[in-house]
């Protein structure tokens, strides 16, 4: 049979099947359109939630949280982290060729594996709109260690000073950097990439025009700052810090000439802080500027580069309270029962009044002038320091810190000496004075002629004849093997003052020291 014949294609039909043939085309498109759309509104959300991006980690542990968690300095004073890492590649010399920031004295600790930890203690890490910042909290001034004899193995202690830190050197070096052409992107992002940091195209393209040149701008007006007032002073050394000026010249932004000549040499240890529920309502501070711990904390955060805004009151309080009951290692020292408490009458006789007293298990925070300011001119300790806190200052402190916020300052106080400080730990606290000027116990009983006039600071080998640390003697301008060359003649520095129990026999002198070391 012959096939049937096809029935014509009506004219409606055709056109149907023309706009069929055309729609899939045009349906195509426009899915096509809406999933580049879609794509388009995701990288713009990514992009807009990277740039409004503000966290930090967390740490459930307080142990890690006074180590690495952000107090909020990292936000307002840090560097990029991949910066961070790259400094050591570009800057050789200053990093004595290692690629992390022991040169400096910065801590780090191990992992199970003996694997070094990325960051130092001290240092926290904020991505901070789409970029890892990384600067200071509490633990960078308040950690060091200890060994018991030079074959010995080191031992980190949190709360005690941080006598291996060369702030100073680190400080100058930052500032330095901003204006090195080390620091241009031609120079940087090779050395970033060879850090590890993986930069795309358009990440690299964000660093050159904007990372790096917004990083460098804040290097070089810090440096316009702080640059030629810590050019004018004598090095600070390991374990030491000038409080309050670089606080003037960065934080209220007071010119240099504003600040007189008495007060611009002042740098002093960095102090322990265990037992600091028991401070409460003692006059804080070398000079008992304030009784107030939260006011202390908030000022020490000031200082290591949070401002008012970006301060984070909650991480501060929970290191706090951490602090609070925190004890020290016990003294290691091995020192003769008798002598002990010979010394131990001796000290109760004349010390126990001002400092308070080591008991058999633990400090004793009981004195009648113990957190009390003792006036300098009966201590005539080195006024550096003293004179470094004004009235002036201090009326802006009042004025301007947290000004219309419950953490307004309303505790600070000009004062015409030194605190007499509780000596928990003294086993951890040497060199001794405020300015960290006699490097043990028996230089401080020693009459002012035979108090070392230059010295090593930063050797961590405790003493268990002297107290203290190991002090050799130096030469002023050198560089010794290990530590820095303290020269007591230098302003800011002096060793005076402080004569109590110099006249004492070399036969008392030896029982005090030997209760001494059992602090």
């Amino acid at each position: 049979m012959s096939a049937a014949p096809e029935a014509p294609v009506t004219y409606v039909e055709a056109q149907l099947r023309r706009r069929r043939r055309l729609l899939l085309p045009l349906l195509i498109l426009l899915v096509l359109l809406l999933a580049v759309g879609l794509i388009a509104v995701g990288f713009a959300l990514a992009a807009a939630e990277r740039l409004t991006r503000n966290r930090t980690e967390a740490f459930p542990d307080i142990v890690a949280h006074f180590e690495h968690g952000s107090i909020g300095a990292d936000q307002s004073s840090g560097i990029p982290f991949w910066v961070w890492k790259a400094l050591p590649r570009l800057f050789p010399a200053e990093f004595d060729g290692h690629l992390d920031y022991r040169a400096f004295g910065f801590l780090y600790r191990t992992d199970n594996h003996g694997r070094q930890e990325d960051l130092p203690i001290g240092i926290s890490k904020r991505d901070f709109h789409g970029v890892d910042l990384v600067w200071f909290n509490c633990a960078i001034c308040h950690t060091g260690t200890f060994r018991t004899s030079e074959g010995a193995g080191r031992v980190i202690v949190r709360g005690m000073p941080s006598n291996n830190l060369n702030l100073y050197g680190f400080i100058r070096f930052i500032l330095d950097a901003g204006v090195d052409e080390r620091l241009k992107p031609d120079k940087l992002i090779p050395a970033v990439q060879a850090a590890g940091a993986n930069l795309g195209l358009i990440e690299q393209q964000v660093w050159r025009h904007v990372v790096i040149p917004t990083m460098r701008e804040g290097f070089i007006e810090r440096r316009s700052r702080l640059g030629t007032f810590l050019a004018e002073q004598a090095p600070w050394g390991l374990g030491r810090v000038d409080t309050f000026n670089p606080y003037k010249l960065v934080q209220m932004e007071m010119l240099l000439d504003a600040i007189s000549p008495d007060e611009r040499h002042a740098a002093s240890d960095f102090p322990s802080i265990f037992n600091q529920r028991p401070r409460e309502g003692m006059h804080l501070h070398w000079d008992g500027n304030n009784s107030s711990l939260a006011e202390r904390n908030l000022s020490a955060a000031l200082g290591a580069g949070v401002t008012p805004e970006t301060v984070d009151h909650a991480a501060i309080e929970r290191v706090a309270a951490w602090l609070g009951d925190l004890q020290p290692p016990r003294s290691p020292h091995r020192v003769d029962a008798a002598a002990v408490e010979r010394g131990r009458a001796l000290y109760m006789n004349a010390c126990a009044a001002c400092h308070g007293y080591q008991g058999p298990d633990r400090y004793v925070f009981e004195g009648a002038k113990l957190g009390t300011v003792e006036p300098n001119s009966t201590l005539g300790t080195d006024s550096g320091r003293l004179d470094s806190y004004t009235e002036a200052f201090r009326q802006r402190q009042l004025a301007e810190l947290f000004a219309g916020t419950p953490f307004q300052f309303k505790h600070f106080v000009k004062t015409n000496g030194y605190a007499n400080m509780p000596l928990d730990a003294l086993w951890l606290r040497g060199p001794y004075l405020h300015n960290g000027s006699v490097p043990t116990l028996r230089d401080l009983l020693a009459p002012l002629a035979e108090r070392p006039t230059a010295f090593v600071r930063g050797i961590d080998i405790i003493d268990g004849k002297n107290g203290g640390f190991v002090s050799p003697s130096c030469t002023p301008g050198s560089r010794p093997a290990q530590g820095f060359c303290y020269d007591t003649r230098l302003p800011g520095n002096g060793n005076g003052g402080h004569t109590f129990g110099t006249t004492l026999p070399d036969n008392e002198k030896n029982d005090l020291i030997a209760y001494l070391l059992t602090f």
